[in-house]
């Protein structure tokens, strides 16, 4: 199955918008992710319309009706393997302790809110933060995130560049 993986889109804003690159992913993936901060309902229900399934969790800047429909974090099981999925995962220090705390039954987590690209693992757990395809801050690009998770249980993440 593949997943793609967006957080921090802050959307609507002023002229920023998903670039065609990241519609054409998402719209190809069989589940998209997202990690919060998408900001308003309008936004989702745009995300929502791309076709595939979306799994998505509140984020610091989210309008309250938004808020209402989204939770804090998700699990979910995909193939056997479980992916969990929050927005703030807190100070860079001990961050993959943290998580794994959190979340001990998944084999990975997905998180935003820095807009930073990572991934990180320890033994079979895995973090990743698929940095933001609409305010790349300090980073050198836009960036999305694509989860593979095959029959055998396996996740593998990788960042896509989506340009400037």
């Amino acid at each position: 199955m593949t997943i793609a993986i967006i957080a921090d889109t802050h959307l609507p804003r002023g002229q920023r918008h998903l670039p065609e690159a990241c519609l054409a992913r998402l719209r190809d993936a069989e589940l998209i992710f997202h990690a919060g901060d998408i900001s308003t309902v309008g936004a989702l229900e745009q995300l929502q319309a791309l076709g595939p399934e979306v799994i998505a969790v509140r984020g610091n800047v989210d309008e309250p009706a938004l808020l209402e429909r989204l939770s804090v974090e998700v699990e979910v099981e995909i193939h056997g393997a479980r992916l969990g999925m929050t927005h703030d995962a807190g100070p860079t220090d001990g961050r993959l302790a943290r998580l794994h705390a959190r979340f001990p039954r998944a084999d990975a987590v997905v998180f935003g809110h820095s807009h930073i690209p990572l991934l990180e693992a320890e033994g079979s757990f895995q973090i990743f933060n698929p940095g933001s395809p609409t305010d790349r801050r300090r980073q050198p690009e836009h960036t999305m995130g694509v989860a593979h998770v095959n029959m055998l249980e396996a996740i593998s993440f990788e960042h896509v560049a989506l340009g400037v």
